[in-house]
């Protein structure tokens, strides 16, 4: 391909130009989605120079969206998962974000409470918390901690109490501080997935009888709340919130889907947020093609029912995600195995490819291998 062939492709594709998400102006619409990778260093769950150079070999992205950081102890669920809530996570964050910056790249925070999707031996012995007493389907990940048993079952949660959502909330404000105060663009929070937040939101998990359960405007109060307090500390115009209407981790469900998520998209409009960053169905989902068109419909009403940027997630092709821009149906789109394994994504889309194919064995955990040694289109890789 010619240097002028790349340079139309590049001027043709939507994916390539400039937008502004929020107080965010980036320079394409290729996003990297939020990517758990379990390589943070125990035990305080921090970060490195090794996720420096791995975002930082990433920082073409029009933004990037950090891997789920855990907004206290309480919230963390999985082993080697980074934190945003101690000194010492602000410290191991920095290289990154300097790192990215340094680059020229834009990163925000994801902002994680795992909820009933955790173990006692992240909690000092005590249970996990929820909306309700829930049993999450599947094991925990609780790798070394566990000797022998990297595996085990999920207990059944407990219900968080009424005044102890005051306490969860102010957790929240604190990790967007600690956020911004690691040099993040922003933060994105996280009400997707089958996680706390969307524990309270689905009517599988959700059997309160208090101001948080019943109705669908009861059950989105909490992710509500939440979105206002960060915005007490944060500048709205940084803040995301991400969503997933179908699907997620551990099986948990919404009976009316079609009908919870444009509402709890409705519910954060008008609040000048970021974005809104939807996945129509992820990897958990197993592909399954009735699932992302069923989501992919409630996507539509979901933009439909937000007044800021939308950005699309799921399993999309860069063709595909091209068409989504063009017809109007997002702003961007997020990609996540394309972005681990093709570090300088929006050059190889700029020139139709070809992609590296991800090495599924090395997603979670490890060390170099499968995280930084994916080569570029001028085949840099960095000692290992």
């Amino acid at each position: 391909m010619t240097q002028q062939t790349q340079n139309v492709s590049a001027q043709a594709s939507p994916l390539l130009q400039r937008a502004t998400l929020g107080n965010l102006a980036i320079d394409n619409r290729v996003i990297m989605a939020p990517l758990t990778r379990c390589r943070s260093a125990m035990p305080e769950n921090t970060q490195t120079p090794l996720h420096a150079l791995y975002y930082a070999q990433r920082a073409c992205a029009g933004l990037i969206v950090s891997e789920a950081t855990q907004i206290s102890q309480e919230g963390q669920g999985y082993a080697h998962t980074p934190g945003i809530f101690t000194q010492a996570h602000i410290d191991g964050w920095r290289l990154v974000t300097d790192a990215v910056h340094n680059a020229g790249g834009r990163i925000v925070c994801q902002l994680w409470h795992v909820g009933a999707v955790s173990h006692p031996i992240f909690q000092d012995g005590a249970l996990p918390v929820s909306s309700s007493p829930y049993k999450p389907a599947g094991h925990a990940y609780v790798a070394e901690l566990n000797g022998e048993d990297a595996k085990p079952e999920y207990p059944e949660s407990r219900a968080l109490e009424l005044d102890e959502i005051p306490r969860l909330i102010e957790d929240y404000k604190h990790a967007a501080r600690c956020a911004m105060e690691a040099g993040f663009d922003g933060v994105e929070l996280h009400a997707a997935n089958g996680y706390l937040l969307d524990q309270f939101m689905r009517s599988s998990v959700n059997k309160r009888t208090d101001q948080y359960g019943g109705p669908i405007e009861n059950r989105i109060r909490l992710m509500g709340e939440v979105v206002d307090a960060i915005c007490e500390v944060i500048d709205p115009g940084q803040v995301g919130v991400r969503m997933t209407p179908i699907g997620g981790a551990n099986d948990s469900y919404d009976d009316e889907p079609e009908k919870l998520y444009p509402a709890a998209a409705k519910s954060i409009a008008g609040k000048g947020l970021a974005y809104l960053h939807v996945v129509r169905a992820n990897s958990h989902d197993a592909g399954d093609p009735g699932l992302s068109d069923r989501a992919g419909a409630i996507l539509v009403a979901m933009r439909e029912a937000f007044d800021g940027p939308f950005i699309a997630n799921g399993g999309f092709t860069p063709d595909e995600a091209e068409q989504w821009l063009a017809d109007g149906r997002a702003d961007a789109v997020a990609f996540g195995r394309l972005f681990i394994a093709n570090p300088d994504l929006p050059e190889r889309i700029a020139q139709g490819g070809p992609y590296n194919e991800p090495d599924g064995s090395t997603f979670y955990g490890g060390g170099a291998e499968g995280y930084v040694d994916y080569p570029t289109l001028h085949k840099t890789q960095p000692p290992v």
